[in-house]
C-alpha cells in the first residue's frame, strides 16, 4: 500500500472526520489537531487489515477527540466568564443544507452537548447524528456494546429533555429577520429591536477575559436591546475602521465584526417563531482565528 492511498482515503473522509471531532470538542482548532494526530496514526496502518475505512477512521478520530476533551477539562473549569464553542464559518456548498446536520452543529446544540460527559457526548454524536452501529461506537469509546446502548439511551434522553423545539425558518425568513435586526441596531432604533427580540432574549458572550464583553449572560429583550444599541453606537468610536458583515456560522445567521482585516467578534443569532431568542457572542481572540476559515461539514 502506498502513502498516496492512505492520503486519498483520509482526504475523502476528512469532512466527516472533522465534523465528528468538532461536535465532540466544540473547537475547530482542536478538531484540526485531532485530525493531524489521527492521520499520523493512520499513515502507519496496514490497509490490508482495514475492513471498513469509514468505521476505522471514525474510531481513531473519536478516541483522539476524547483524549483531547479530557485534557482540556481543567482549562474549561478555570475559564473566565461563559465558555462557548468556537464558531464555525460554513462553506455555502456544504452539508449544512441538511436540516438534521445543521442542527447538530448549531451553537445551541453544541452548548447543550457541553452538559454531557465525554463518553455520553461521543456516543450521542456517533449514534444520533451519524448513525454508526453500536459495535463501531463500542470500539471507539472502549466500552461494551451493552454499556454503549445504555449510554446512548441516557444521552438521548438528556438531550431530548433540554433541547428546545424550533420551527425551522426558510432562508428568506431568516434573512428578513436578520436584516430587520441589523437595520434597527445600526439606527439605534430600540422599538425596532424590541419588535424582533423574544421577551426572554439572551446575550451570552465568551471573551475568556481577553476582550471586553459581559461576564454574565444578559437576559430580557429590554436589556439586550439596550446593549446592542450601545455596542453599535460605541463601535465606530472605539474602532474607526470597523466593518460589519453577515455570514452563516454553525448553520445560523451571524454577524462578524472586523477591524481592518482582523476579526473582533462573531455574533451568532438564534431565531425561533420569527423572534431572536439568543445571541452567542465570541470575542476571545483565541477562538476567532478558526472562524476566518470556511469549513465543509459532512455526514
Amino acid at each position: 500500500m502506498t502513502a498516496d492511498e492512505h492520503a486519498e482515503r483520509f482526504t475523502l473522509l476528512r469532512p466527516l472526520l472533522f465534523t465528528i471531532a468538532y461536535e465532540i470538542l466544540g473547537s475547530a482548532t482542536e478538531a484540526d489537531d485531532v485530525l493531524q494526530d489521527s492521520y499520523l496514526r493512520w499513515a502507519d496502518v496496514d490497509l490490508a487489515t482495514v475492513r471498513d475505512t469509514k468505521s476505522y477512521l471514525a474510531q481513531v478520530v473519536t478516541r483522539q477527540a476524547l483524549n483531547a476533551l479530557r485534557a482540556s477539562a481543567r482549562r474549561r473549569e478555570d475559564y473566565v466568564g461563559p465558555w462557548l464553542p468556537e464558531p464555525l464559518l460554513l462553506d455555502g456548498r456544504d452539508g449544512a443544507a441538511d436540516v438534521v446536520l445543521a442542527e447538530s452543529v448549531s451553537m445551541a446544540m453544541l452548548v447543550l452537548l457541553e452538559t454531557l460527559g465525554p463518553d455520553e457526548r461521543a456516543v450521542f454524536v456517533l449514534r444520533e447524528v451519524f448513525g454508526f452501529d453500536y459495535d463501531d461506537i463500542a470500539g471507539a469509546v472502549g466500552k461494551s456494546v451493552v454499556t454503549v446502548r445504555q449510554v446512548a439511551h441516557r444521552a438521548r434522553e438528556h438531550v431530548r429533555a433540554r433541547r428546545k423545539r424550533y420551527r425551522p425558518l426558510d432562508p428568506a425568513q431568516t434573512a428578513r429577520i436578520t436584516e430587520r435586526f441589523m437595520t434597527a441596531a445600526a439606527n439605534g432604533d430600540l422599538e425596532g429591536l424590541l419588535a424582533v427580540l423574544a421577551p426572554n432574549a439572551t446575550w451570552t458572550a465568551d471573551s475568556g477575559g481577553k476582550a471586553t464583553a459581559a461576564r454574565h449572560p444578559v437576559v430580557g429583550a429590554d436589556k439586550v436591546a439596550a446593549m446592542v444599541v450601545g455596542l453599535f453606537r460605541m463601535g465606530p468610536q472605539v474602532l474607526p475602521d470597523l466593518r460589519i458583515e453577515t455570514v452563516t456560522c454553525n448553520g445560523a445567521p451571524a454577524v462578524v465584526a472586523y477591524s481592518a482585516d482582523r476579526i473582533e467578534g462573531v455574533f451568532l443569532i438564534e431565531i425561533d417563531e420569527e423572534k431572536i431568542t439568543n445571541f452567542y457572542v465570541i470575542r476571545n481572540p483565541d477562538k476567532l482565528a478558526a472562524a476566518a476559515i470556511p469549513r465543509t461539514i459532512s455526514r
